[in-house]
């Protein structure tokens, strides 16, 4: 079994960074997938803090988030960020204890996977979970 398959099949909790209310946006159509294919999903996206999207309560931040399902923890970390920004979010995914920093397609940052990777979690970028999903046997 592959890390990605393994990562996928082992979680059930994940935040999605920069989740979008707008349907027409990959972040949203991603993690109503995920949805569908029975992850809890947790947005995080201050610009929508409060708000309900997927029938799940929008967080400004990954600790925000994290406190939500304490005393489970957020299994993927799923950025939908500028590359620029992983690293902030890589230290938030450390200090909640995530299990996965992800990362989407085109999207790589080489000192947040490593800072990731030393703290324990693992690492996928330049991956989406929809499409690795699909790609596995059901």
């Amino acid at each position: 079994m592959s890390d990605i398959a393994r990562i996928l099949k082992e979680s059930r909790i994940v935040a999605v960074v920069g989740l979008s209310p707008k349907p027409h946006r990959a972040s949203f159509q991603v993690a109503d997938y995920l949805q569908v294919r029975g992850y809890r999903v947790l947005p995080v996206n201050p610009s929508c803090a409060g708000q309900e999207i997927l029938g799940e309560r929008c967080h400004a931040t990954l600790a925000e988030a994290a406190a939500a399902v304490a005393p489970a923890r957020i299994d993927i970390v799923d950025c939908f960020r500028r590359s620029e920004e992983i690293v902030a979010l890589a230290r938030e995914a450390v200090a909640v204890g995530a299990g996965c920093l992800w990362t989407q397609l085109d999207i790589v940052n080489q000192e947040a996977a490593g800072l990731a990777r030393a703290a324990g979690l693992d690492v996928v970028m330049d991956r989406c979970p929809k499409i690795e999903l699909a790609m596995l046997p059901r």
